[in-house]
C-alpha cells in the first residue's frame, strides 16, 4: 500500500481543495478494503447523498472525511438535522476518516469508525449561519471523536504505521453485535461502560473498578436509580457477546 496521495489525475484541477477530494477519493478506491469482508471497496460514480464507496460483497456503505495534519478531536460533518435523522435509520453509513501531511501529502491516519458506534451524544450541534451568510441560519454539526470508545476506532494506518487486515477484520468483527441494539438508549448504555473500560486503560479489571465510574454514569442517567445493577447488566451482556471474557467472580478480561 502507497502511502503517498499523489496522482497526476488532480493536475486538471486548480482548486486545493478539488485537487484534495480527487486524491484522497482516489487513494481509498485504490487500495482500502471493506472492513467487515475484506473485499475491496468501490467509488459511487454518480454521489450518493449518504455515501462516497460501498463494499459489492456485504453492502457497507462507506463516508469519507478527510483533514490535513492532525485528525483532532472533531471533524466537521454536513446539517445537523439530517444526521440525526441518519442515526435512526437505515441508510447510515460507516466513516472513514484519513489526515495526512499538507506538505507531502503522505497519509498519516486511516481509520474507520463503524455506524454502529454513532449515537446523538457524539453529534455536536453548530452555531446556525449569520444573516449575512449565503445559507443563513444553516445548522451544521462536529463529530466528537473524542467520545467514541477506542475499539469504535479501527485504524488501517496509524502515524504512518500499516495494521494487518486480520487485525482490522477481527476488530471490526469485534463489535458487530451492537448492531443489534436498535434502540439508542440502549446502545448508550453499552457505549458507556465500553468508554469506562477504556479509561481503566487496562485487560484485566474488576467489578470495583467499574464501579468507580458510578457518579459519571449517573450524571449522565440520571433518571436510572440502580447504577450498579446496571453496571452488571452491562457487563453480561459484553461477557455474552464475546467482548469480554469471565474469569472468576467480579473480574474480567477484554478479548
Amino acid at each position: 500500500m502507497s502511502l503517498n496521495l499523489y496522482s497526476t489525475i488532480s493536475d486538471k484541477y486548480n482548486s486545493n481543495s478539488q485537487k484534495i477530494r480527487v486524491l484522497t477519493e482516489h487513494w481509498v478506491n485504490e487500495y482500502i478494503y471493506c472492513p467487515s469482508c475484506g473485499n475491496n471497496v468501490s467509488e459511487y460514480k454518480n454521489n450518493k447523498p449518504v455515501a462516497d464507496f460501498y463494499c459489492s460483497k456485504c453492502n457497507e456503505d462507506y463516508e469519507l472525511k478527510s483533514k490535513k495534519n492532525k485528525i483532532g478531536k472533531k471533524i466537521v460533518d454536513g446539517a445537523y438535522s439530517t444526521m440525526i435523522e441518519r442515526l435512526q435509520s437505515d441508510s447510515n453509513p460507516n466513516f472513514f476518516f484519513l489526515n495526512y501531511d499538507k506538505n507531502n501529502l503522505d497519509v498519516i491516519n486511516f481509520m474507520v469508525i463503524p455506524k454502529h458506534f454513532f449515537i446523538p451524544e457524539i453529534i455536536e450541534k453548530r452555531k446556525p449561519l449569520s444573516q449575512t451568510a449565503r445559507r443563513a441560519g444553516w445548522v451544521g454539526c462536529n463529530i466528537l471523536l473524542e467520545t467514541i470508545p477506542e475499539s469504535g476506532k479501527i485504524f488501517y494506518i496509524k502515524d504512518g504505521k500499516e495494521e494487518s487486515k486480520n487485525k482490522i477484520l477481527d476488530d471490526w468483527n469485534k463489535t458487530s453485535f451492537l448492531r443489534q441494539s436498535t434502540n439508542l438508549k440502549s446502545k448508550g448504555w453499552l457505549l458507556d461502560i465500553i468508554k469506562c473500560i477504556d479509561k481503566l486503560n487496562k485487560n484485566n479489571f474488576t467489578l470495583s473498578d467499574i464501579y468507580q465510574f458510578e457518579k459519571y454514569l449517573k450524571l449522565k442517567h440520571p433518571e436510572n436509580n440502580n447504577i450498579q445493577a446496571k453496571i452488571r447488566q452491562q457487563l453480561q451482556i459484553l461477557r455474552d457477546k464475546d467482548y469480554l471474557k469471565f474469569e472468576s467472580r467480579g473480574k474480567y478480561k477484554l478479548r
